[in-house]
C-alpha cells in the first residue's frame, strides 16, 4: 500500500458560532484519485481551503508528506507540493498562456528562466494547449480557460492537486475533455482530490469517494458503496 501523503486529524473550522467543518479525519495516499462530494454547504470548500492554506483551522492538524503544515501560509504549502484550482478561473487576461505559467514557476520553483520556459511549454502540451501558448488568456474559450487554470496549478510539479469544480458550466463533450486531462495528470503521478457536482464525471474519475454533510464526513470508500450509503442518499435526496 502506498504511503500517506495527506493526513487531516481532528480538523475543525468555525466562523463565529457556525461550525463549517467538525472533527474531520481524512487520509489520502500517494497516487490516489479522490472524489470529494456533498451537497452545497457541506463544508467541501472550507476543508480544501484549510488544506491549501487559504484558511487557518480552528483546531486539528494537517500533515503533508510527513510535515506538519497546519500553520504554514498558502505559498509555503504550494512550494511543498500542494496545488489547487479555483471554481472561477482568474488568469492574467493580458498575458499569454505561457506567461501565465511563468508566474507560479517564479514563486514555486528554483529553475532558471530557460528551464521555466520549457516547463511552461511542456505543461501546455500535457494540457492540450500547446496550440495556444502565445495566445492571450482573454481570448480563450470556457473549456480552455479551465485547462489553463489546471495548468497554472500543476506547472510547478505539485504532489497533490485539489481540483475545485473544474467542469462547472461545461458541455458534455467539454466535461470529457477535462476528464482526459485529469486522467493524464494522475498518470503523471499527481495525487488528485476532485470536488465536483457532475456525478457522471466524478464517478468516472474517482477510485474513492469521500462525502461530507453539514461539516462532517459521512461516508468514505469505493464509489459504489458510498453512493449506496443511506446517509449519502439522505444528504442528497432527503428523507
Amino acid at each position: 500500500m502506498s504511503e500517506v501523503l495527506l493526513a487531516v486529524t481532528g480538523l475543525r473550522k468555525t466562523f463565529g458560532g457556525v461550525v463549517a467543518v467538525a472533527s474531520m479525519d481524512l487520509e489520502i495516499r500517494r497516487g490516489e484519485k479522490i472524489g470529494l462530494i456533498g451537497p452545497n454547504g457541506s463544508g467541501k470548500t472550507t476543508l480544501i481551503n484549510c488544506i491549501a492554506g487559504m484558511l487557518r483551522p480552528t483546531a486539528g492538524q494537517i500533515n503533508f508528506a510527513g510535515l506538519n503544515v497546519t500553520n504554514l501560509p498558502a505559498h509555503s504549502r504550494a512550494r511543498l507540493g500542494i496545488g489547487r484550482t479555483f471554481q472561477l478561473p482568474k488568469p492574467f487576461f493580458s498575458l499569454t498562456l505561457a506567461e501565465n505559467l511563468m508566474i507560479p514557476l517564479e514563486f514555486c520553483s528554483d529553475l532558471a528562466v530557460p528551464a521555466m520556459q520549457e516547463q511552461a511549454r511542456s505543461t501546455l502540451r500535457l494540457l492540450g494547449l500547446e496550440h495556444a501558448g502565445d495566445a492571450y488568456a482573454g481570448s480563450l474559450t470556457q473549456v480552455d480557460l479551465r485547462k489553463l487554470e489546471l495548468a497554472r496549478a500543476v506547472v510547478a510539479g505539485p504532489r497533490l492537486l485539489i481540483a475545485d469544480e473544474t467542469m462547472a458550466g461545461l458541455s458534455t463533450s467539454e466535461v470529457d475533455e477535462i476528464l482526459e486531462v485529469l486522467t493524464a495528470l494522475a498518470a503523471n503521478g499527481i495525487t488528485i482530490i476532485l470536488i465536483e457536482h457532475i456525478m457522471r464525471a466524478i464517478l468516472s474519475f474517482s477510485e474513492r469517494l469521500v462525502c461530507l454533510d453539514a461539516g462532517r464526513k459521512i461516508a468514505d470508500g469505493l464509489p459504489d458503496g458510498v453512493m449506496g450509503h443511506p446517509d449519502v442518499e439522505r444528504a442528497y435526496l432527503g428523507e
